[in-house]
């Protein structure tokens, strides 16, 4: 099977075939961090974590980075209403960033290059620009005379705009306005901005100053990567321009080279409700309500793997709607999962391996015997999750692949009556089955722990459930059944669902 990725430069899927055979180059935009993060700063690397995992699962050599903006005109505003430095308020929400990351289990990003650290290599860059006319100083009011903002001229570059597809006067809304003298074009961005007092700043043959919004990315992804053309960059759609637009023209008119291979931009977070966990206002709605929902408490309240998998339900280049019902409904879907799994570690009295005996290699025994078509059609739900992925990605997809195998497995496990009595072979083939379920979840980054039961190692709420089943079957047997109903009933409230299997009624904590 054959990857292809919707590449944005071009508007249609394309053959995946990176720079260099066998290794992927590949750049994120990161946060500017003059806030606390929210769910909107985690879909990006919560979709290209798993595109990394699913690039690495088909054999590539991968290098991701995503960077840190830690120098902005927002930061230095928000610093200075907190009362604290540029750089102390940058470390905290760095700090918080990576928990999230963490916590969410974003955990193959390589490198996380910050601003203040590449200055050097910013100028450097200004500097070929200004060398081979493509950029040009014009006098500032910053720090001295000599201080001054650095542009680009967009009218050098003759194929300006071809990322985002505008026309030059429709790009003006996305444009920063900058301070300084006047510019040869209205489009023209900001390559390196002058200082005002007080401000951070750093030297440079323009003056003292910081570096524009756009042309940090473009030096941080050349050095880290250590090429001038990146296989995969990434980032919200909302990005495209003026940003990577912006990228793209300045880093090949001073590379002469392709900048990016493939572009791919994940689709916008969408809040609509008057109820979700963690936002300030009563009622609110679209990417600017995003500011208000903390992504810890979220990640607190929803808990991470519920967060991970209902970002990855959406394929990415769709916008995700978060709202209370779909979160519920991703709940109900991982629990599927869950129950799926505790139920084949219930049969075999011990937990599921991170990786284990999965039916690839379970069939080759199998296909000789009367579950053949069980092997077989686990095997085949295989291929049609790689086929999801190879399409561009598709996790929605493939996490619907992941559904249709566990209805499989639990079909075969009722059928087979092996929870009423012990047969080895089927349930070897069942414990296979889910196997391959969970490692094709874990090319995702799912289900990576172990599964969890929470206060069923407890011995006392072991006891005390042992005597709520037991008046619930007692009411059942002298068929006072309000009572039974009763106890259920109550039970669900505090969030307890009893399941009445062959064996015996079990209980789970939703």
């Amino acid at each position: 099977m054959a990857l292809r990725v919707y590449n944005t430069l071009t508007r249609q899927k394309e053959l995946f075939e990176p720079v260099q055979p066998g290794r992927v180059t590949m750049y994120l935009c990161g946060p500017t961090v003059y806030k606390s993060p929210h769910i909107g700063h985690m879909v990006g690397p919560v979709i290209f974590d798993a595109i990394k995992r699913y690039l690495l699962f088909k054999g590539f050599d991968v290098n991701w980075v995503v960077n840190i903006t830690d120098v902005d005109d927002k930061l230095i505003a928000a610093a200075a209403e907190a009362g604290t430095t540029v750089a102390e308020l940058a470390e905290r929400h760095t700090a918080e960033y990576f928990s999230c990351l963490k916590l969410l289990g974003v955990d193959t990003i390589d490198q996380f290059p910050k601003v203040t650290d590449y200055i050097p290599q910013i100028v450097q860059l200004c500097q070929t620009l200004v060398d081979k006319g493509f950029a040009y100083a014009v006098a500032g009011d910053g720090a001295g005379d000599a201080a001054g903002n650095l542009y680009f001229d967009v009218g050098k570059d003759s194929d300006y705009l071809k990322l985002s597809h505008r026309k030059l006067e429709e790009q003006e809304a996305g444009t920063r306005d900058l301070e300084g003298g006047p510019k040869r074009n209205r489009s023209d961005f900001a390559l390196w901005k002058a200082a005002k007092p007080g401000e951070p700043a750093w030297d440079s043959p323009w003056g003292k100053g910081r570096p524009g919004w756009h042309i940090e990315c473009s030096a941080m992804s050349l050095e880290c990567l250590k090429t001038k053309t990146i296989d995969i960059h990434g980032g919200g759609m909302d990005l495209i321009f003026p940003h990577h637009e912006n990228e793209l023209a300045q880093s090949e008119s001073a590379t002469g080279q392709p900048f990016v291979k493939y572009w791919l931009h994940n689709g916008l977070t969408r809040l609509n409700t008057k109820k979700i966990s963690g936002s300030d206002a009563a009622t609110t709605e679209g990417k600017a309500a995003l500011a208000a929902v903390s992504a810890r408490k979220l990640i607190g309240d929803y808990s991470p793997e519920l967060l991970r998998y209902f970002l990855l339900s959406t394929h990415y280049r769709s916008p995700i709607d978060f709202t209370d019902e779909v979160i519920m409904a991703a709940r109900k879907g991982l629990e599927k999962f869950t129950r799926l799994f505790e139920r084949i570690e219930r049969l075999t009295g011990q937990p599921l391996p991170t990786k284990g005996l999965d039916m690839d290699i379970a069939s080759r025994d199998l296909l000789e015997t009367p579950m053949a078509d069980f092997a077989r059609s686990v095997l085949s739900f295989k291929m049609k999750f790689l086929e999801m992925m190879d399409d561009d990605f598709n996790t929605a997809g493939a996490i619907g692949v992941l559904h249709e195998m566990a209805s499989e497995a639990n079909a075969f496990i009722e059928s087979s009556g092996l929870e009423k009595q012990p047969m080895p072979d089927k349930l070897e083939a069942a414990t296979a089955a889910v196997q391959s379920l969970k490692n094709l979840a874990q090319i995702l980054g799912l289900f990576r722990q172990p599964t969890q039961r929470p206060n069923q190692d407890n011995d006392l709420a072991d006891k005390l459930m042992a005597l709520l089943i037991q008046l619930r079957q007692d009411a059942r047997v002298s068929k006072n059944f309000a009572l039974a109903d009763a106890v259920r009933k109550g039970l669900v409230e505090i969030g307890v669902t009893l399941e009445d299997r062959a064996d015996g009624t079990g209980w789970r904590r939703d």
